[in-house]
């Protein structure tokens, strides 16, 4: 089994097991266009270096 925490591209379930992002509320964020993804298909991804520079630009501090 490939390491979830290693692999760049991932898919709602896995951001949502390593970043807790609920399916539900990522579907909210793509809809409204406030989380960064791609579609290939039918399939959402979601790329890791773009998840993190985003958490990072919603930081409260």
């Amino acid at each position: 089994m490939q390491d979830i925490y290693k692999k760049r591209w991932l898919s709602p379930f896995e951001l949502e097991k390593e970043f807790g992002i609920k399916e539900g509320t990522q579907a909210t964020l793509r809809m409204n266009k406030k989380i960064p993804f791609s579609k290939v298909g039918r399939f959402i991804r979601y790329d890791r270096h773009e998840i993190d520079k985003w958490l990072e630009s919603h930081k409260v501090c």
